[in-house]
């Protein structure tokens, strides 16, 4: 028997590959599914099966696409309902995999379809469970994403979250492992730990939502407390996910339309397509196309994207690095955002050798604004998320967090210079490229955000523990 977890950083989202004399299962694989079958041919053997521990809202499986490859069917627990083939389980349902098994065990609360997978070892003991988003390391999965106005509330389905985990999961025996489809970074819980693998024992003790004394209004008020709004594309995935979508070769070959300064300038000027800059943040403040938006590659790039541009089916015109630009179209199709209408050829300097008008940003070292700060008062936006803010930041700033900043725009100084910094500079750069192409130029941003300001020694608020807060 074989067990990989392939995760993926950007998504913070575990896929499964498990093999057992020459039969594989997926669990939620990814859209680009060239990888697990590469993978089991390596293995000599046959994908029998794909398994989805729910519709996922943060991603765009490749159950579709796998499953018309291999013919493996593709499998739900109960209350899934789909556009495609898929085989809807019962709980309690028994797959034969090789020569071991995996069990059904329907989990409703995250979603209403929602199940773990109990996987039996040779032995028929039990092994481990792939817990989708019901469990994770440190936290278990939102109960807001499956709402049906007038029917179902969050708080209904965060009492049926409750009860699956005291009937299902925590009656397993202690040295079961846990396999959780995310970690650190996901927007499908709230405190998830940076771990990716553990025991069911452990979580009994550390996990505080499997506290054995725990009534359910605890827990219910515990999960719904400090949820903000789910990103805008989570529904417009679910949907994707249920009726399904066109195969990533597909999209491949369409977006990676290598377009000419030109051609690219006429793209941006006729249609309505958000010109995106997915190089990294040094290289933007140089120099970039006017009114680009920057989120880099090399950040946390799916998950911003998701958040800040949102409907799937704005078209995009892609600038980035040399040999990069595939990558990026790969990472766009991961979150459904296959509008990808070609990238620049060249990159950037194609574009500035033909004296394309472009654009800069003030960024300045963490020495200088430390002077500037010291000689008087001046207009500081820290774009961190609200939790980091409390729990330490520059005194006199003003919080205005990146996934809400369109709403934040009054807030900033129309004529007098501000400045502006996250923790590290991603992000900042990220808010500065916003602000610009809403017309807004009189900012500057910090390098090396909170981390170089507080190791500057520029006065900060007092520590607070962020556990106090929902970050």
């Amino acid at each position: 028997m074989k067990i990989e977890q392939i995760y993926t950083g950007c998504l913070a989202q575990g896929a499964y590959y498990i093999e057992s004399n020459g039969e594989v299962a997926i669990i939620d694989p990814l859209r680009e599914v060239k990888p697990y079958i590469d993978r089991a041919k390596l293995d000599n053997a046959k994908i029998k099966y794909i398994f989805e521990t729910h519709f996922h809202a943060d991603f765009v499986s490749g159950h579709v696409t796998l499953s018309k490859e291999t013919e493996a069917p593709i499998v739900f627990g109960p209350n899934a309902e789909t556009n495609f083939d898929a085989v809807i389980a019962e709980d309690g349902q028994i797959f034969k995999l090789g020569n071991i098994t995996i069990t059904v065990l329907h989990t409703p609360g995250h979603t209403m379809e929602s199940s773990v997978y109990l996987l039996k070892d040779e032995k028929e003991k039990d092994h481990a469970i792939f817990s989708g988003d019901t469990l994770f390391l440190g936290d278990v999965g939102r109960p807001d994403l499956a709402q049906k106005t007038g029917s179902i509330t969050e708080e209904d389905l965060a009492g049926f979250l409750f009860d699956s985990l005291r009937n299902k999961i925590m009656p397993l025996a202690d040295d079961v492992i846990v396999y959780p489809a995310h970690g650190a970074g996901s927007s499908c819980g709230k405190n998830l730990s940076k771990e990716t693998v553990d025991t069911l024992g452990n979580q009994k003790q550390t996990n505080y939502a499997l506290r054995a004394d725990m009534t359910k209004e605890e827990f219910i008020k515990e999960v719904t407390d400090g949820l903000l709004p789910p990103p805008q594309y989570f529904p417009l995935n679910v949907k994707m996910n249920k009726e399904g979508y066109d195969d990533f070769q597909d999209v491949l070959k369409r977006s990676a339309q290598a377009l000419q300064p030109e051609a690219f300038e006429t793209a941006a000027n006729e249609t309505e397509a958000v010109v995106l800059d997915v190089r990294n943040q040094d290289d933007f403040v140089k120099g970039h196309i006017p009114r680009s938006i920057f989120i880099g590659l090399d950040g946390s790039f799916a998950p911003w994207v998701g958040a800040l541009i949102g409907d799937v089916k704005q078209p995009i015109l892609l600038v980035a690095p040399e040999n990069r630009e595939e990558e990026a179209i790969k990472r766009l199709s991961r979150i459904g955002f296959d509008q990808t209408l070609g990238y620049l050829k060249g990159g950037f300097d194609a574009w500035k050798k033909v004296s394309k008008a472009y654009d800069t940003v003030s960024s300045i070292p963490v020495a200088t604004f430390k002077k500037v700060k010291e000689s008087g008062d001046i207009s500081i936006f820290d774009v961190r998320k609200e939790g980091e803010f409390l729990s330490e930041h520059l005194l006199g700033a003003n919080n205005t967090p990146l996934d809400s900043i369109n709403s934040h725009l009054a807030e900033f100084p129309k004529e007098n210079t501000f400045y502006v910094h996250c923790a590290g500079g991603y992000r900042s750069m990220i808010a500065a490229s916003i602000l610009k192409s809403r017309g807004i130029h009189n900012l500057i941003d910090v390098q090396g955000g909170f981390k170089a300001i507080k190791e500057a020694e520029v006065e900060v608020s007092t520590y607070v523990c962020p556990s106090r807060y929902k970050l």
